[in-house]
């Protein structure tokens, strides 16, 4: 999906485009079909699928007919001259939030190519808070939480108060066994967002595994009143 994201890129489609129409094509699979079982191009400023069998443009659903040879080659030749450094650049025009949004987009189906577009994001951008927390959880989910932490206290640095960050960065200390630490992580989440009832549930297990009896139940009760007031 990266690959003919940036394709379309380079033959001049938005990328805001690129990214609903290939959202849209998605939903217009069979279930079960994945996007390598299709080709996806772009002629002139159109994005057309065709399998095989049918030809249609994903943004519109319209079926489209095969063009003559003439037509075809009118719209080869130009890719063809194009010049060698734009070929070579393909992904030329992205921004940093280009990357964060199809790392976003890509996570469910495709969490290494995630992992390569919030890299993509962060090389363009290194205060990008939320490409450091998407790979920080990524990096964390693939077995290697001590390279989780070290984004999100990158991402700590840059905005201190990003609940998200602090959360996942207690969840990535206790892992690695370091629990005290953990849960500071925890409790810098309930100051920022008092709301979190993850942090308050995480932080009751801790304090109550280190003999805090009474920091647990407060914890606890809280998560539970948080808990019935949004279900």
């Amino acid at each position: 999906m990266l690959r003919t994201a940036q394709g379309l890129v380079a033959a001049r489609i938005p990328p805001r485009r690129v990214r609903q129409a290939l959202r849209l094509l998605r939903e217009q699979l069979p279930a079960g079909n994945p996007l390598t079982g299709v080709h996806v191009v772009a002629e002139g400023d159109r994005i057309v699928v065709h399998d095989g069998t049918a030809r249609w443009q994903p943004e519109s659903g319209q079926v489209l007919f095969d063009f003559g040879a003439g037509e075809i080659a009118e719209r080869v030749v130009p890719l063809v001259n194009r010049p060698q450094d734009a070929i070579a650049s393909p992904t030329r025009g992205l921004a940093a939030d280009d990357w964060y949004e199809w790392g976003c987009e890509l996570e469910d189906g495709a969490p290494e190519q995630a992992r390569e577009a919030y890299r993509r994001a962060l090389e363009l951008d290194g205060s990008h808070a939320g490409a450091l927390v998407n790979l920080g959880r990524l990096l964390h989910a693939a077995g290697a939480p001590g390279a989780a932490e070290a984004h999100y206290r990158r991402a700590l640095a840059i905005s201190p108060d990003d609940a998200t960050a602090a959360f996942n960065l207690g969840v990535a200390l206790e892992d690695q066994g370091r629990l005290d630490e953990a849960l500071a992580g925890y409790e810098d989440a309930i100051r920022i967002d008092p709301t979190s009832a993850a942090a308050h549930y995480n932080a009751a297990l801790l304090h109550e595994r280190c003999g805090n009896e009474a920091a647990a139940l407060r914890h606890l009760q809280t998560y539970r009143r948080l808990t019935r007031a949004h279900p």
